[in-house]
């Protein structure tokens, strides 16, 4: 339990933030009916803090202790730079208004509080019962509350409660029978800094789901479609360079185009956010008070329609692109006629990469091998974008890149689409995977308290194994593996697997199983000195 915010717990509440918006980023997505009901909120605050992330990787990459005020501040300007939506640059002002108070060393309430200000002051018509509210009553709470934990579960529990109120306040939200989306995407990320701060989880999403809104506990239905006669058609997203005196003038032009107007940003670089009839004259706005850039326009009702056509978008040519780690899984899924996104350790592939190497595949539809359970919510963030782009993409979650390579052992290009998606997820799922890892420091696990050293045998994701020796713990793994029965065994051997574990565990399976087929290959991976497969 931390007493003072640092600098790894700002980096430790980003990535936790990160994964609780990728969990509830269909869920946020669905519940988006203001201020234009386009389905996307969900998806936009993943990418606005996927971007703070990167920015916050990038400086501790520069520095191993970097000060509160520089990670802080990074984190605000990467949410800025990647803010997406009216809800994503609310979110990036917000945390450049926490910024800016924990950079002079003020705590978190005083942050929040600031925060919740700068958030407000950003949006040209505030309205309530959306995220500037929740914001309002999280600052509110913490206010009352002493020390960082204390404040920041008080934050919590008020924006949660503040959340329930929010289909009263808006009409919108009433007659849809949901709470605002950005409110909901907000409540998560002060949920991600209990746990960052106390290391405490707070409810999970089901449970949060069930206390929100009894109308979504058993599946949220998209409100996606067109917005209504009188609102602007297109939503109008750029970058800007200007100095402060220039955003008087803009705010004003922008105010008279359209609504949803909303201006994040300081020290000359803003983030632009409005709906318009007239996109051209937006963007001419921004000309005039500085220099717009990654300018991004959207027609909303295109967007509907495109929504609505996407699973009968015609393909031409198919390509699976395989998500690993390691020089000899990379070559094997290559040989197999996958395409190959070679993957840092250290460092799972943002969305924006994943949308970039399936551009490089040129095909019109692409099956997406994970491999990671931890890449699922940037790959839903990246399918969703390459959708709306005409392209036709279906993401396997495949948990480890055994359970990749049977289902590329199974691909098709010759079957329809849908018929060769069926095939592969039906091997993968139906491959039991084990990998090998050595413990970092003592920790409870399924298997019992393991200390720092010891290897670790995890089955199908749990930790079923600890030992002390390496080779002895993998043929222990690979009995319980081949107990259940199985046809083929594959091992896929580690950077720091000894040089003599596979033919080893080959020649145990001979002995024990001499029905079962077992390969090896080397994988080339730095995390597992060993993966099993066994289909």
């Amino acid at each position: 339990m931390l007493d003072t915010l640092d600098a790894p717990a700002v980096r430790t509440w980003c990535r936790l933030a990160l994964a609780a918006l990728g969990q509830a980023r269909e869920e946020i997505d669905a519940l988006n009916v203001y201020p234009v009901p386009d389905g996307d909120t969900g998806t936009n605050l993943y990418l606005t803090v996927e971007s703070a992330a990167e920015a916050l990787d990038a400086v501790f990459a520069a520095a191993e202790e970097p000060e509160l005020a520089v990670a802080a501040a990074a984190a605000a300007r990467g949410a800025l730079i990647g803010a997406r939506g009216n809800s994503g640059v609310i979110l990036a002002q917000w945390l450049r208004g926490l910024a800016e108070v924990l950079a002079d060393g003020g705590e978190l309430a005083g942050a929040l509080d600031h925060g919740a200000r700068s958030a407000y002051r950003a949006v040209a018509e505030p309205v309530e019962g959306t995220l500037l509210t929740v914001a309002a009553a999280a600052a509110k709470a913490a206010g009352g509350a002493d020390g960082l934990t204390g404040q920041a579960q008080e934050a919590y529990r008020a924006a949660r409660q503040a959340l329930l109120l929010t289909p009263h306040q808006l009409s919108a939200l009433a007659e849809a029978g949901v709470v605002d989306a950005g409110g909901r995407g907000l409540v998560a990320v002060l949920g991600a800094l209990v746990d960052a701060v106390s290391g405490q989880q707070p409810m999970g999403p089901v449970a949060l789901r069930r206390e929100l809104d009894p109308l979504v506990v058993d599946g949220c239905e998209s409100h996606e479609r067109p917005p209504g006669p009188g609102h602007p058609a297109f939503e109008v997203i750029y970058l800007l360079e200007a100095e402060d005196e220039q955003l008087p003038g803009l705010r004003e032009r922008l105010g008279r185009l359209g609504d949803s107007l909303v201006i994040g940003g300081g020290d000359g670089l803003w983030n632009v956010h409005v709906h318009v009839d007239d996109a051209g004259a937006a963007v001419e706005a921004g000309v005039e008070a500085g220099r717009p850039y990654r300018i991004r326009i959207t027609h909303f009702a295109e967007a509907a329609a495109r929504a609505g056509e996407r699973e009968e978008t015609v393909s031409h040519g198919r390509a699976v692109l395989s998500v690993v780690t390691g020089s000899g899984l990379a070559q094997l899924c290559e040989q197999a006629g996958s395409v190959v996104l070679s993957a840092d350790p250290d460092r799972p592939p943002a969305s924006a990469e994943l949308v970039a190497a399936v551009h490089r595949c040129g095909a019109r539809e692409v099956v997406l091998l994970l491999n990671d359970p931890e890449l699922r919510p940037a790959a839903g963030a990246a399918a969703d974008q390459l959708r709306e782009e005409g392209v036709r993409i279906a993401v396997l979650p495949t948990r480890s890149p055994v359970q990749g390579l049977a289902a590329l052992a199974v691909h098709d290009a010759g079957r329809r689409f849908d018929e060769d998606v069926v095939a592969m997820t039906s091997a993968a799922g139906a491959t039991r995977y084990a990998e090998l890892a050595v413990a970092e420091g003592e920790s409870w696990t399924m298997a019992g308290v393991c200390q720092a050293g010891d290897v670790l045998g995890l089955i199908d994701g749990d930790v079923a194994v600890i030992g002390a020796d390496l080779t002895e713990t993998a043929l222990t793994v690979l009995d319980r593996m081949i107990a259940g029965g199985g046809e083929l065994v594959t091992l896929v051997l580690g950077e720091e697997a000894p040089d003599d574990l596979a033919d080893r565990l080959i020649a145990h399976a001979r002995r024990t199983r001499p029905e079962v087929d077992t390969v090896a290959y080397r994988g080339g991976q730095e995390a597992a000195p060993l993966l099993v497969g066994v289909e």
